[in-house]
């Protein structure tokens, strides 16, 4: 008797969902909302940021905050840029850490404030680049690029990487702000997605780049027949990004050779999201659409109600999509949606 090679299971898609929970905040928002896994925080524009357990939908605390950019967040602290100052708040209760009041030529800021592995970043509007200690606030360094920033600053081993808006990525050393290499596109980068040794980003000249972290150098690049828009996204074989041709394209990590184009039934306005192994693109209108990572097929829509503010947010544990609404009737409304077998496979358990 001959025996079968065990089959393929199928892939695994976030389908069919369920509205988990949805809440009405008191108001509209000032910036989009800023996110550390299971918590939200939510600038709102009577000048107080309000923190969310996602997973059950419940408001833990209120602080009085005039926020003016999306929020940055670690475990302890969050990180809000006020008009004339950076302000740590505790993630416990909201009670002020720190705040550190900025000269007046730092005060604009070009992109959201950025944390990781300990360090704050800010890229003002003047073209200067400032890395501040994040336990305190303490300035460790600043470094003048010469241009403002035209996507946020992206962190990664001890790195930061600036995409700049007369086109150059600049990787400078975290600790010391130094400049280690620069390279000139083709045209303006968008966002970096920033691993420890390749860096993936799209410009405006066409073409989607992946670039060696050590030095810089191109290691292929794809042509595209639009700009590339928001963040990319990449899993163990693949990364995947949305461009204003409305194509969704995934690609070899490695080599960069296309497996998959999926025209998109919108305007993609930020990068795809994954859930599972399902990808959630969304745009100018109020439906997201979902395709299985691994060939691009349609794999379901998600009614959002109402224009995004801000990019979803995916809650690992339990695994949840996080959409964040604004009208001028309702204001701003949180809505968690989950993956409707699993989640009642759990409730009869």
């Amino acid at each position: 008797m001959v025996s079968l090679p065990a089959a393929t299971p199928p892939p695994v898609s976030f389908f069919p969902i369920r509205t988990v929970w949805t809440e009405r905040l008191s108001g509209q928002l000032s910036a989009p909302p800023g996110f550390r896994d299971s918590l939200g925080y939510f600038p709102m524009a009577d000048s107080h940021l309000a923190a969310w357990d996602l997973t059950i939908g419940r408001q833990l605390w209120v602080a009085e905050a005039d926020v003016h950019s999306k929020p940055a967040a670690d475990d302890q602290l969050i990180f809000i840029a006020e008009s004339d100052a950076l302000v740590a708040l505790s993630a416990a209760d909201g009670s002020r850490a720190w705040r550190v009041t900025l000269d007046a030529a730092d005060r604009a800021l070009a992109t959201p404030l950025v944390w990781d592995n300990g360090w704050l970043i800010a890229a003002t509007e003047s073209g200067a680049i400032i890395g501040f200690r994040a336990s305190d606030g303490h300035l460790i360094w600043r470094h003048n690029l010469g241009s403002p920033l035209r996507a946020p600053p992206a962190l990664a081993a001890d790195r930061v990487y600036l995409p700049a808006g007369d086109g150059r990525i600049v990787a400078l050393q975290v600790e010391t702000g130094a400049k280690v290499w620069e390279h000139r596109l083709g045209g303006p980068p968008s966002d970096v997605l920033a691993l420890d040794d390749r860096l993936y980003v799209g410009s405006l000249d066409n073409f989607f780049y992946c670039l060696l972290a050590k030095d810089g150098r191109v290691a292929w690049r794809f042509p595209t027949g639009g700009d590339v828009i928001g963040l990319p996204l990449v899993d163990d074989r693949r990364v995947y990004f949305s461009s204003l041709d409305n194509i969704l394209r995934a690609l070899d990590r490695r080599s960069g050779s296309q497996q998959w184009r999926r025209a998109l039934p919108l305007r993609p306005t930020r990068g795809p999201l994954q859930l599972a192994r399902t990808l959630i693109v969304s745009g100018s209108g109020p439906t997201l659409h979902a395709y299985l990572a691994q060939d691009g097929q349609p794999a379901g829509d998600l009614p959002a109600g109402a224009a995004l503010m801000g990019t979803p947010h995916v809650v690992t544990e339990p695994l949840l999509l996080v959409l964040v609404t604004t009208d001028l009737t309702n204001g701003a409304v949180i809505t968690a949606i989950g993956h409707k077998e699993k989640e009642e496979e759990a409730d009869q358990r």
